[in-house]
């Protein structure tokens, strides 16, 4: 890739992020870390863009605020092996016409792959697992309108009038930042608000969260535990945990590596 090209590409990237790291840099163009380094150094020198540690910044970053929390990216390299037992989990609680919503996560994205094979009707708010059931299956997708968080690879409106009002699922799938005894917990308002109109429109709600999930905290509650009706997480939850979310009458599904689950309460 010529120079010039390398250097329009490094220039929208961090435009669009906080931190354009060198890794993420190399993976757009196909560069070497030394020759990112580089270009990095170059464009600083002409006031184009800001060097950190790490990568570089845009020194006029966009007036648009993102979504409080870590990007879709770097969460996706996290428990991978978890969230892949949890989302299988997830999945073999759906049968072939029902109708179901999956939010916008990197638990909840897992599930694409075991649903290539049903035949379900999806409302979603992420990009990615719209597009992917669009292509690998054969499920009816629907997705929400509003504005995209590129960050998070989501669709989110704060409007009451979107077309959320007029989907209804039996089930709704999705992750969160915590859950904890106050319930479960997100790290933005506008999440809040776009996923507890989600959360109406669904008899049933079940929550992907692997065990780490149980130790963070957030000041943003979404739901308290009651309106939970079952929790698919991995091995790793402790047994402080699964108290907890026996006391509120909530399902723990236990998802083991491979094919198998338990179903604790």
């Amino acid at each position: 890739m010529h120079e010039k090209e390398r250097h329009r590409i490094i220039l929208s990237a961090v435009q669009d992020r906080p931190v354009a790291t060198v890794v993420e840099l190399c993976n757009l163009t196909g560069a070497s870390e030394a020759t990112i380094r580089r270009d990095i150094a170059t464009l600083h020198i002409q006031q184009k863009l800001r060097r950190v540690r790490g990568g570089a910044e845009a020194i006029n970053p966009p007036q648009f605020v993102g979504l409080a929390g870590r990007t879709f990216a770097v969460n996706e390299t996290m428990r991978t092996s978890e969230k892949q037992a949890i989302a299988r989990a997830a999945v073999d609680l759906c049968e072939d016409g029902d109708s179901i919503i999956i939010n916008g996560g990197t638990t909840t994205f897992q599930m694409v792959h075991p649903l290539a094979t049903r035949r379900c009707q999806v409302f979603t708010n992420s990009f990615p697992i719209a597009e992917h059931l669009l292509k690998h299956s054969k499920n009816t997708i629907m997705l929400s309108g509003g504005t995209i968080y590129r960050e998070q690879n989501i669709i989110l409106s704060p409007f009451d009038n979107d077309v959320t009002r007029n989907f209804y699922a039996k089930r709704m799938f999705m992750g969160a930042q915590g859950l904890g005894p106050l319930g479960l917990m997100e790290a933005d308002p506008l999440l809040i608000q776009a996923e507890q109109k989600l959360i109406g429109q669904a008899d049933e709600l079940v929550v992907l969260v692997d065990s780490s999930k149980f130790e963070q905290r957030s000041s943003l509650v979404l739901c308290p535990l009651n309106r939970i009706t079952t929790v698919i997480t991995d091995e790793g939850i402790s047994d402080k945990a699964a108290a907890m979310l026996d006391a509120a009458d909530v399902t723990l599904v236990v998802a083991q590596p491979g094919n198998g689950q338990e179903e604790v309460s």
